[in-house]
């Protein structure tokens, strides 16, 4: 049996067997500047930044961040959407020898706390709008945080809608508390950014602190090193055949705090180069006009954004064209959904596979090779190896056509879990990393994913996956999103529901219909026992689909018929 049979399917211009060295990352904004000074890095609502803006920017923050106390060893909480001070921030703290934590302002105060807690952060920086500075200065007045530092929104908007912004929208600005505790994010960068080099180990020292495993459990923190961070950015960035240095646009629609837009977005984005098109938030109509007037050569999404482009009215007239590389991640990507990109632009979505834990993409489908595969996540990336284990026998490998764990090996692999030792084991054989996700390789090398183990449900002990189902609904041409859980039952245990979103067409479509439909592409345990059609379906802080909140509603209503 090969061993490794994606070998023979890899893409010409790809080695599989490369060495990839680990480099300090924030030396990326140091070589990019170095050679492409003047080109914009940045472009937030019009206004720009070049690469030796940026650099500029990195070192006094560097400086300062140095002249507090920031080392090794220190933690640094970043809390911001996207926005310059983010980039800004990130190489800066890493420049001082310190780990970022990566907040998302999308969490509760009672989340939030823990993870500022547990991290052990001593710092953070945020901006002056109230949505943000009152919920982290609600939560670091409860921890050991030592400055909060906050940067005035306005400052980093064009002069012409600096003026409307603070003409109309005053309201939406915090007043900020003036004492020690409080740091002006402008006086950072007031020096002559005259820092202390700091030797790193990119093999050994954190560079992030990513919390994830916060939708099944107590959060736990990801410990990614520069290596694994940097690493990772070099696998992605050999991946496409024609990345151009100086010459690429990419668009920043997921937010920078989820490492897939970290690592694929940011941390690409400034190796190859490009002009960073930087969106605070996804909105359909911006995302659209966007999309058209600007010439964008590199987009990463997921699935929900690929698929509110391509169904929204007027998608025609969306000028994609340039795209080189559009690649999607964080969830499945429905098969009809790709194919719909190659006959509408002939854009071939790379769809890229992987977690918080491999920092993040340990898969990606080879460019132009949409047919062939579908429904796979692709080969392998450079220098990583996948295996499949068996669920019930740990170290016992799989031959290619059996499903089981999808396990990883690669220089992208965490560290560990952050003052977690037990959670590290659970996860962890050796160097190889258990993912917890349910599939297989075929002969070609090519990985499926079945399901996440989490999700499986157990239909009167029959293992059913959601996503089996779920691709079979996404077919019918009237179904724009889907999401399947299982639901208690007294008799079977657990019986599939389905929840689904319909496109915005013209046409009906009931529960009785959608069965008939599926009927003969699934097995007849996996026929969802309900489907119940909604105006939109819970979706998580990047736009996946999300489990969560149904399994909630699902576990309440079953609790609340048992108890009458």
């Amino acid at each position: 049996m090969n061993q490794k049979p994606w070998l023979d399917s890899y893409p010409p211009h790809v080695k599989w067997n490369q060495k990839f060295k680990g480099k300090p990352l924030h030396n990326l904004i140091d070589d990019t500047a170095a050679i492409i000074p003047q080109n914009v890095a940045l472009d937030f609502m019009g206004k720009t930044w070049t690469y030796g803006d940026v650099e500029k920017a990195v070192k006094a923050a560097c400086k300062s961040f140095q002249d507090m106390g920031v080392k090794k060893g220190v933690k640094v909480g970043i809390f911001l959407p996207n926005c310059p001070q983010f980039m800004i921030v990130f190489f800066a703290v890493l420049k001082a020898g310190g780990t970022v934590v990566s907040y998302s302002p999308l969490y509760s105060e009672p989340e939030l706390l823990y993870q500022v807690n547990d991290s052990q952060t001593e710092f953070i920086i945020t901006l002056d709008l109230a949505s943000l500075y009152s919920k982290i200065r609600r939560v670091v007045e409860k921890s050991n945080v030592k400055k909060l530092i906050v940067s005035n929104f306005s400052d980093i908007l064009p002069f012409s809608k600096k003026i409307l912004f603070n003409v109309f929208k005053r309201s939406l600005i915090a007043e900020i508390i003036k004492d020690d505790f409080h740091v002006d994010y402008n006086s950072l960068l007031g020096n002559n950014g005259d820092y202390k080099v700091v030797k790193i180990n990119p093999d050994k020292d954190i560079a992030l602190l990513q919390y994830t495993g916060g939708t099944t459990g107590i959060p736990k923190g990801a410990m990614l090193t520069h290596s694994n961070l940097y690493i990772n950015m070099l696998q992605i960035e050999g991946w496409p055949p024609d990345i151009h240095f100086g010459r690429e646009s990419v668009v920043a629609f997921l937010p920078f705090f989820h490492i897939f837009a970290l690592t694929v977005i940011l941390n690409f984005g400034v190796k190859v180069g490009a002009r960073i098109i930087i969106v605070p938030k996804f909105e359909l109509e911006d995302a659209i006009r966007l999309m058209t007037n600007e010439k964008i050569t590199l987009f990463a999404g997921v699935p929900t954004i690929f698929t509110a482009l391509a169904n929204h009215q007027n998608a025609d007239k969306i000028g994609i064209s340039k795209i080189k590389m559009a690649m999607s991640g964080g969830a499945p990507l429905p098969v009809t959904l790709r194919q719909q990109y190659r006959d509408r632009w002939n854009i071939d979505i790379t769809e890229g596979y992987g977690l918080t834990e491999t920092s993040p993409v340990t898969h990606a489908s080879p460019m132009g090779n949409v047919g062939s595969r579908a429904g796979s996540v692709g080969l392998p990336l450079p220098a990583t190896e996948v295996f499949i284990m068996d669920r019930k026998n740990e170290g016992v490998m799989l031959p290619h056509g059996e499903s089981g764990e999808i396990c990883i090996r690669g220089p992208q692999v965490m560290k560990g879990y952050w003052k977690n030792p037990e959670a590290t084991a659970a996860v962890m054989f050796g160097d190889i990393l258990k993912t917890g996700d349910v599939g297989y390789i075929d002969k070609e090398g090519y990985t499926f994913i079945m399901d996440r183990d989490k999700d499986l449900i157990l239909v009167g002990g029959f293992n059913v996956f959601p996503r089996t189902i779920e691709e079979a609904i996404n077919k019918h041409p009237l179904v724009e999103e889907v999401t399947v859980i299982g639901i208690p039952d007294d008799y079977l245990g657990e019986t599939p529901k389905a929840f689904v979103k319909l496109r915005d067409l013209v046409g009906t479509l009931n529960e009785e219909d959608l069965l008939a439909f599926i009927r003969s592409k699934i097995g007849k345990h996996e026929l969802p026992s309900q489907i119940e059609f909604r105006d939109k379906l819970p979706k998580t802080m990047i736009g996946k689909l999300s489990k969560k909140e149904l399994l909630s509603e699902e576990k309440a209503k079953y609790e609340a018929k048992k108890n009458r």
